[in-house]
């Protein structure tokens, strides 16, 4: 089990050095998480001792919002300072999202009617 934690935690660092190294805009636990994902492909399976770290670390994952949510009240002050434009930034992307999923799913739905 401590094999698949090291992999993990490897595949981070690995997506962290190539974020630095090559300067890409994608945070880098994105990019180990595609490298996880390639091992997983050409693995075939999830390893049931990988499941079991995965659900570990899904479950104790709670406590990661804990700093972002002190990071939050820290610095409240300046999200009031930009309500507005955060506001408008989250009704907008909010009613984009909506959108987007109707469209796709008529579509997608009058498709599948085709068949």
């Amino acid at each position: 089990m401590l094999s698949y934690v090291t992999l993990i935690f490897s595949c981070q660092f690995v997506g962290e050095f190539l974020v630095g190294a090559l300067g890409v805009p994608v945070p880098g636990p994105v990019i180990g998480l595609v490298l996880l994902l390639l091992f997983l492909l050409i693995k075939g399976a999830v390893p049931e001792d990988l499941a079991r770290v995965g659900a570990g670390l899904l479950g104790s994952m709670s406590l990661l919002f804990v700093p972002a949510g002190a990071g939050i009240m820290l610095h409240f002050h300046l999200l009031a300072e930009a309500a507005l434009p955060l506001g408008a930034g989250v009704v907008v992307s909010t009613a984009a999202t909506i959108a987007v999923t109707g469209v796709l799913m008529a579509k997608l739905g009058a498709e599948a009617g085709d068949e």
